[in-house]
């Protein structure tokens, strides 16, 4: 339990300075005047990432629990949860749960929404 701690610390940490090094660069470089950018870049680079990540353990590794840690759950999860969120849902939807992918999506988008309103209005 200790080790798998220590990757997951280890692989989020590295991830999460890689998405303030995205946001600062695309923000730079790109537009400082819309902000989102660096989030929406992480995202979409945290999904390919993923993808890739899960394929590439899958077929050449035979799941590799301690990779999976260290650069999905880690990594991945601390560059961005979004890429986490994308590939369990494309999870749900080959595994023919289309229906529950369907909410799962509808109802993380709008009960994050209401989280951070919440939050908002609780200050």
């Amino acid at each position: 339990m200790i080790k798998d701690l220590l990757l997951v610390g280890l692989g989020g940490g590295l991830g999460s300075m890689l998405r303030l090094l995205t946001s600062r660069i695309s923000t730079r470089f790109i537009s400082s005047q819309w902000a989102l950018i660096g989030t929406f870049i992480a995202n979409i680079i945290g999904c390919f990432l993923i993808g890739l990540l899960a394929g590439w353990l899958l077929t050449s590794l035979g799941k590799s629990q301690s990779l999976s840690l260290l650069l999905i759950t880690g990594f991945c999860g601390g560059y961005t949860t979004f890429s986490a969120f994308a590939f369990e849902n494309l999870q749900l939807w080959q595994s023919g749960n289309i229906l529950l992918s369907i909410l799962y999506i509808l109802s993380s988008i709008a009960f994050a929404l209401l989280a951070v309103w919440i939050g908002f209005k609780l200050v």
